[in-house]
């Protein structure tokens, strides 16, 4: 590959992660600037002053902080409870010779074929009938188990050599323990790619809240946000793009964090032989 080949390619990944990464800098400066420039004409790239009086007017006036705490318990419960039921089920389907097994793997593929909006209004209906609305186990409960995560899991878990697996039952161990110490460490990147997957998925999830919280002790930040787009009080832009990186922050270091199990998981690469 020639020189100039090699700049044009780097020429246009770094355009490609600018244009990327633009309206993060743009939510953050406005965050960051006083609310009298938003409304100024033309565009500076930089605040003329840093004003951090958005941020504690997005704590205050929609209740972010409380809302956080709520997401983030919401959030965790949702990954607990997932994880729970999708790494046997996804064990099972993968490596489990039984009856059955096909008809299950056919059920979750279905699932895979429904959009989650076609559930919404079944689901409501139910979570009230139970007396669960406007509770956390109502934001939780319907997403106890997940079907892209039990597919995602048994294509991880197809990778594991099976003469491993056939190993371990010699030596006595049950299909819990080889779960438990043989399965579940190699196929650490799919749940790691899993698990920020469900992260992402929940904490951003506005409809379902949306449907479900009817009091502050419910709301979880995305509609905390919502609360800045009042049609009767105007839009604060400041206070809304603070928020914004107060909800955004935590994901995204989460990513940082787990990006290279992510990879791993979503790629299928590095599975232990």
């Amino acid at each position: 590959m020639s020189a100039a080949v090699r700049s044009l390619k780097w020429v246009l990944v770094v355009l490609a992660v600018a244009i990327s990464l633009f309206p993060f800098y743009w939510m953050l400066r406005t965050a960051l600037a006083p609310a009298t420039e938003v409304y100024a004409d033309g565009i500076s790239f930089l605040p003329t002053s840093i004003d951090g009086s958005a941020f504690v007017r997005a704590f205050e006036q929609a209740g972010l902080g409380r809302a956080v705490v709520t997401g983030a318990i919401v959030t965790v419960a949702i990954l607990v409870l997932q994880l729970i039921t999708c790494v046997p089920a996804a064990y099972v389907l993968a490596k489990v010779r039984m009856r059955g097994a096909g008809t299950g793997l056919a059920i979750v593929l279905g699932c895979l074929l429904v959009p989650t909006q076609v559930t919404l209004v079944p689901l409501f209906v139910g979570v009230n009938v139970a007396g669960l609305g406007d509770s956390i186990v109502g934001l939780v409960l319907p997403f106890a188990t997940s079907a892209f995560g039990i597919f995602l899991l048994r294509q991880q878990m197809l990778a594991i050599p099976d003469t491993l697996l056939e190993a371990a039952r010699t030596d006595g161990l049950g299909h819990w323990q080889v779960l438990r110490k043989v399965v579940v460490p190699m196929a650490g990147p799919g749940i790691a790619a899993f698990s920020v997957f469900s992260v992402f998925t929940h904490w951003n999830d506005y409809m379902w809240p949306l449907l479900v919280s009817r009091s502050a002790s419910t709301v979880t930040p995305p509609l905390a946000l919502a609360q800045f787009q009042q049609a009767d009080t105007g839009i604060d832009f400041s206070a809304l793009a603070a928020g914004a990186v107060i909800v955004t922050a935590p994901v995204v270091i989460l990513f940082l964090v787990a990006q290279r199990r992510f990879v791993q998981g979503m790629s299928g690469a590095d599975i232990p032989g």
